[in-house]
């Protein structure tokens, strides 16, 4: 593993860290908001919401740290961690423990999370890539999120509701962090390159909207449909435009792709126990 591929795990665990507090701050903010209520109006009052934003912002600072050290098929999967840092966070607040259920499945994601990078050893993709490579990529995953966020909108159930905003605002996170790669780089060109580049407001779009998304996704369920769907549908998105529009790769062939498969099932499922764990552990004593 090269001196960048370090820098850039160490980078994205630190995200991973100032993710996990934003996670929890936002949502007991948003989860406080009565249904009909003007949410943003509320979060926008909210002292605690903003402590969120600010760890936000540190983290996806890192976050684009780390993608300058290494392939989005690197960061975004560690990125999932986050939920390690949250469960403790979570515990404590709520004056519970952590099971021991919980810290074994913890042990499980971070296991398999460490097999997916040494076995997939992920390349970096091409950061220059034309706007008609994007094309294709770009309709399959605004055409999910469409869908995503219509269904978050009608659906009567609240933890329907909760996972489907959340898919969508994840989703949008996802397609933020591959284009902050690009919109890096057009900062050596001058800042009317990066004004002038159609990644940079596609960066703003999503990465609003995906707040927006997320928040209505704390506030309409409970943490255990929310937060899985957010923190799963990032990396996979992610990953998704890194292997189809910015030609990363897996340097792995045969049992290789076998085992990345299976570690990627393995994170998806643990990230849903553990978080079912924190919803339990979110549930005030009697």
């Amino acid at each position: 593993m090269t001196n960048h591929s370090t820098a850039a795990i160490v980078c994205a665990l630190i995200a991973a860290m100032l993710f996990a507090l934003a996670a929890v701050a936002q949502q007991r903010a948003a989860a406080a908001v009565p249904e009909g209520s003007s949410l943003m109006g509320a979060l926008l009052r909210s002292p605690r919401w903003w402590s969120g934003i600010v760890g936000d912002a540190g983290g996806y600072a890192m976050q684009v740290l780390a993608l300058t050290f290494g392939a989005v098929l690197v960061v975004q999967p560690i990125l999932v961690s986050a939920l390690v840092f949250a469960l403790p966070l979570s515990a404590r607040l709520n004056g519970q423990r952590v099971t021991a259920r919980a810290a074994s499945t913890a042990l499980i994601l971070v296991a398999a999370l460490a097999l997916f990078l040494i076995v997939g050893d992920p390349t970096a993709g091409q950061d220059t890539a034309p706007f008609r490579e994007w094309l294709a990529p770009l309709a399959i995953l605004l055409g999910v999120i469409a869908t995503a966020t219509v269904t978050g909108l009608v659906i009567a159930s609240r933890s329907g509701r909760a996972l489907a905003l959340g898919l969508a605002g994840g989703a949008l996170f996802g397609l933020a962090a591959a284009l902050t790669d690009r919109v890096v780089t057009l900062f050596e060109h001058g800042i009317g390159a990066v004004l002038g580049g159609w990644q940079t407001w596609m960066l703003v779009a999503a990465g609003l909207l995906g707040l927006y998304l997320q928040q209505r996704a704390f506030q309409a369920g409970p943490l255990s449909a929310s937060l899985p769907a957010v923190t799963i549908a990032e990396p996979l998105a992610a990953a998704f435009l890194g292997l189809t529009a910015l030609d990363e790769q897996l340097r792995t062939s045969g049992i290789g792709l076998v085992v990345v498969g299976a570690c990627v099932v393995v994170m998806c499922a643990a990230t849903v126990a553990l978080c079912r764990t924190r919803a339990v552990s979110d549930e005030p004593a009697p």
